[in-house]
């Protein structure tokens, strides 16, 4: 007689068809549940959030404030717009080289991780120093300070506005940023998108009027569109930089490729879409402002939104200001989000502080690698000379991301069996990146102190990647402080190392 109970018999039918289909064994939910809640950085990263990321990012204030770059070193109308239309296209060559780096090499961070794959350690990190202690940080001071101007202006209009109240504000929108980063990769994602929808809002509210001017014949300011008293080809780099600044972002989806959901497709569609609708607005917008402005009246303007809102929407002006502060806002959660990722790989490879490339072990955010940037960019805020500190620099972004460009074609010889998802006709990378190299190297000749100077700043990443990174024989009381302060900082930030994938 059987003293099996029916339900042990159950049990055995069950377990011995665990590995039928329809049927999940026990252990299996377990597995599943152990890599659903893995310490990485999950995949959330979708098409709208790459686009957002990409738009959101590259239209800043600058669209808004001071387009006026490129018209002052270019002279003439014609030559602005063609100025224009061809950082776009150069922007679109460089961005789909991008596209296939970063489906051929799946890591994040962006220039740092092309270099290192083509070049090695030194270039790369050299990258990372100047991105970490001078760029990243001053460009977000100025996008925050504009931003800080802006959302005040509705207040204080049509008075000045303090400064010590700017710089308040704009260190509460900077502590605000920096928290979203910390806490959740999809807050961060949504407000993305939340902020990428007001800022092509805005422009659409100057396109549009101005496209109205424009077909009921207000064409003056095009009349000798391209006549010039003279022409000076040594202010070609420096429009070039301009344009190019404007454009600046087309390539903040590659610092975060790990988190990219199918990236193979969504990174190539994501920046097709976003150059494509970047550079159409960014011409219309500036066909716009002419239409109700003069060249000599833009380049007066101090802020060129403000002055068209002023003079064709009435009451209406009162609420670009706003969209302009919206839009600084968006610059900044993008740029952050996306550096700190960079940050998180060079650490991971062993440039950086060992701290940097761990993970929240609830959150799933790289909350070390976020906050970094927060003592540096609050200190660059009380830095009189932060504008002059960013023009010193323009120069080594475009230096290390025509290397990058470079590495592509440089690795289609030495790795031709690297799998290649998207792959470009090679004259694209190849013309990107000479014409980068071709400009940085005229801006040299053309403002030799500014670039000059950045250059040396540049340099010192060499003897730090000696110091820090290849002399290994530090003194056993200074290894011990580190592991100390690492230890700490884990327990007061709730961080643990990054898990490995195992798909």
């Amino acid at each position: 007689m059987s003293t099996t109970s029916p339900a042990s018999d159950i049990s055995r039918r069950d377990h011995s068809n665990a590995g039928s289909k329809g049927t999940v064994p026990p252990d299996a939910d377990a597995r599943r549940h152990r890599k659903n809640n893995k310490v990485v950085l999950k995949k959330k990263v979708t098409l709208l959030r790459g686009i957002s990321i990409i738009i959101g990012t590259i239209i800043g204030a600058g669209i808004f404030i001071s387009p006026k770059g490129i018209l002052q070193h270019t002279g003439t109308v014609g030559m602005a717009l063609v100025m224009w239309t061809a950082c776009g296209v150069l922007s679109l060559f460089g961005a789909l080289s991008y596209a296939e780096l970063g489906t051929s090499i799946k890591k994040s961070g962006a220039h740092y991780t092309y270099i290192l794959e083509a070049f090695g350690p030194l270039p790369a990190f050299v990258r990372v120093w100047v991105e970490l202690i001078i760029i990243r940080p001053a460009s977000t001071a100025v996008i925050s300070l504009a931003f800080g101007q802006y959302i005040l202006q509705p207040i204080f209009m049509p008075c000045g506005i303090p400064e010590i109240a700017i710089k308040f504000v704009t260190t509460i929108g900077i502590t605000a940023i920096m928290y979203i980063n910390s806490m959740s990769v999809s807050w961060t994602a949504r407000l993305q998108i939340f902020l990428t929808f007001w800022k092509l809002a805005a422009i659409l509210i100057i396109i549009i009027p101005g496209m109205v001017q424009l077909f009921r014949g207000e064409t003056q300011h095009f009349n000798e569109a391209f006549h010039a008293k003279e022409v000076n080809l040594m202010g070609i780099p420096l429009a070039f930089y301009s344009g190019m600044y404007a454009y600046a972002g087309w390539f903040y989806m590659n610092f975060v490729t790990e988190e990219v959901d199918n990236p193979e497709k969504n990174i190539p569609l994501a920046i097709c879409i976003s150059m494509a609708v970047v550079t159409v607005g960014y011409v219309l917008t500036n066909v716009a402002y002419f239409v109700v402005m003069s060249p000599e009246e833009l380049l007066a303007s101090e802020a060129v939104a403000v002055t068209f809102a002023e003079r064709l929407l009435g009451k209406f002006s009162v609420a670009v200001p706003i969209l302009v502060a919206l839009s600084c806002f968006g610059s900044m959660n993008g740029g952050i989000f996306a550096v700190a990722r960079m940050f998180f790989v060079a650490s991971r490879e062993g440039h950086l502080p060992e701290i940097l490339s761990m993970i929240h072990v609830r959150k799933h955010t790289p909350l070390p690698a976020v906050i970094v940037l927060y003592p540096l960019t609050v200190l660059m805020l009380f830095m009189s000379d932060i504008y002059s500190l960013l023009n010193f620099l323009s120069f080594a972004r475009w230096l290390f991301i025509g290397l990058a460009v470079t590495g592509l074609v440089y690795m289609r010889y030495t790795r031709p069996n690297m799998p290649r998802p998207f792959k470009v006709p090679l004259f694209i990378p190849a013309f990107f990146a000479f014409t980068c190299l071709f400009i940085v190297a005229l801006s040299l000749y053309s403002d030799p102190i500014n670039t000059g100077i950045g250059f040396a700043i540049t340099l010192t990443g060499i003897p730090a990647y000696y110091l820090f990174v290849v002399w290994d024989k530090k003194p056993k009381c200074f290894k011990r402080l580190m592991d100390s302060m690492t230890k700490t900082l884990q327990i007061i930030l709730e961080v643990v190392p990054a898990e490995q994938h195992n798909d």
